[in-house]
């Protein structure tokens, strides 16, 4: 009896469950350092993403362009971000995050430097397709990977203060092509653009790690796997031959095919809902917002200043709510984008007080933002780790439908001559319907907290791995 407990405690010394060891360590600065590197892939993301945007109206005037001939421009480029997040998020489950990550990185980064060198509006359209692929790629990947090396108690906390990269990075962009775009034309927006992610590439391959819950999952990295949790905790030394297990469902075939299976079909209908109205909701706002509040009195460039407040509540918003969410999930979730209606809303009747029109955009930010951040943190504790990357992606692919849809109902409500009262209560109706999306999968969990623990993670992010 005495040998078999010995034998028994001996088995558990010698086995290590990759998750339960990441969750009892605190954050680090492994993690820390991990974050940045993400947040940094991110950020030459935002910028190259957003570029385009600042550039048009010198693009258009350089090739003496009609108002409007760069519209599908900007819808090709989009169309590429959801495609590459369609498509690299299942090829990210099958051979890491890591390559998928840097080859994403090195592509829209050639893309935008290859932007340079257009000469007409279907090069442009072409290249700016291209580079979407790369752009879109890259995304889900680092959320899967950051969301994987933080422990799950600040593991939302840790991806939106990732995310915010993105969102800094579209922000200086609009400052950097102020200043460079005078002296040295649009051109070299896209130089520095595509610049910056190729300089960045070397340092990835050197110091960007693979996912060690994705090769635990895989069973054949054991060394890898105890050098990257050494890294996590140094002053815990594993005994040789112990072996590194990740106490999930390795699921084969092919990954999209699993986000609706298993007890998940409900829950990603309902996340895909969620990223739609969310993403829709969030680039009616900053394509239109300007020009609503131009509109209303505001000069072109008070109503850039004001509109800004939109993105500035974002990031505010990913580090304000990011204890709410780890604790509370998707039920505060519903919360934040039930307040994000009533704030959209309320932008049309802030009237003509600037003072209350910038509060009321920040909250709007603050919410909507702050909301889109945090889905992106939920999506990757709704599944499990061999199709993370694939329901990241597949939600922001989802999302980027709406990203596509959004201006073009604002373009349609203002063609109609809507009042901005109007406008702005139709807009608040996306925030809603995420808002009850994100209300059903708080609904969902909970019913499924009496599951086994393979079924349990699809709808369970407080039993996700």
């Amino acid at each position: 009896m005495a040998e078999n407990s010995a034998a028994t405690a001996g088995a558990r010394t010698d086995t290590i469950d990759v998750a339960g060891f990441i969750d009892s360590q605190p954050v680090g600065r492994f993690q820390i350092r991990l974050l940045l590197a993400c947040a940094a892939v991110l950020f030459v993301d935002g910028f190259d993403t957003q570029a385009i945007g600042y550039v048009a109206p010198a693009v258009a005037q350089d090739w003496k362009l009609a108002r409007g001939a760069l519209g599908p421009v900007f819808g090709a480029g989009l169309f590429g971000l959801m495609i590459g997040a369609l498509l690299f998020g299942p090829v990210a489950d099958r051979i890491g995050r890591r390559r998928i990550i840097i080859l994403c990185t090195a592509a829209f980064g050639l893309g935008t430097i290859s932007t340079v060198f257009a000469s007409d509006v279907q090069s442009l359209l072409t290249i700016r397709f291209l580079t979407g692929l790369g752009l879109g790629g890259a995304m889900p990947n680092a959320v899967a990977l950051t969301s994987e090396f933080s422990p799950h108690r600040r593991r939302a906390t840790m991806v939106m203060a990732m995310f915010c990269g993105f969102s800094i990075g579209a922000a200086i962009g609009g400052l950097l092509a102020a200043a460079l775009i005078p002296a040295f034309g649009w051109r070299a927006v896209f130089l520095v653009g595509g610049t910056v992610p190729l300089l960045m590439v070397p340092l990835l391959v050197l110091r960007l790690p693979e996912s060690v819950r994705f090769l635990a999952l895989t069973g054949r990295a054991n060394d890898s796997v105890a050098q990257l949790l050494a890294r996590i905790a140094p002053s815990i030394q594993h005994p040789a031959g112990t072996r590194f297990v990740a106490h999930e469902v390795n699921l084969p075939g092919i990954p999209v095919a699993h986000l609706l299976s298993g007890g998940r079909a409900w829950g990603t209908l309902a996340l895909w809902v969620l990223f739609f109205m969310s993403l829709l909701d969030l680039h009616l706002l900053s394509n239109w917002l300007p020009t609503v509040l131009n509109d209303l009195g505001a000069s072109v460039s008070a109503a850039a200043v004001i509109g800004s407040m939109l993105q500035i509540g974002g990031v505010v918003g990913a580090f304000a709510l990011g204890k709410f969410i780890d604790r509370f999930s998707f039920g505060a979730l519903a919360v934040t984008y039930f307040l994000a209606a009533i704030a959209v809303g309320a932008i049309g009747f802030s009237g003509h007080s600037i003072a209350l029109s910038t509060l009321v955009i920040f909250c709007a930010g603050l919410c909507v933002i702050g909301g889109q951040n945090a889905s992106n943190a939920l999506s990757a504790t709704f599944y499990p780790t061999a199709i993370r990357s694939t329901g990241v992606g597949w939600a922001l692919g989802i999302g980027r439908v709406g990203s596509i849809v959004g201006p073009l109902v604002g373009g349609i409500m203002l063609a109609r001559q809507m009042s901005s009262e109007s406008v702005f209560v139709a807009a608040a109706v996306p925030a809603l319907c995420a808002s009850l999306a994100a209300f059903a999968l708080s609904r969902m969990a909970r019913e499924d907290t009496t599951e086994p623990a393979t079924e349990a993670v699809a709808l369970n992010p407080g039993s996700a791995p």
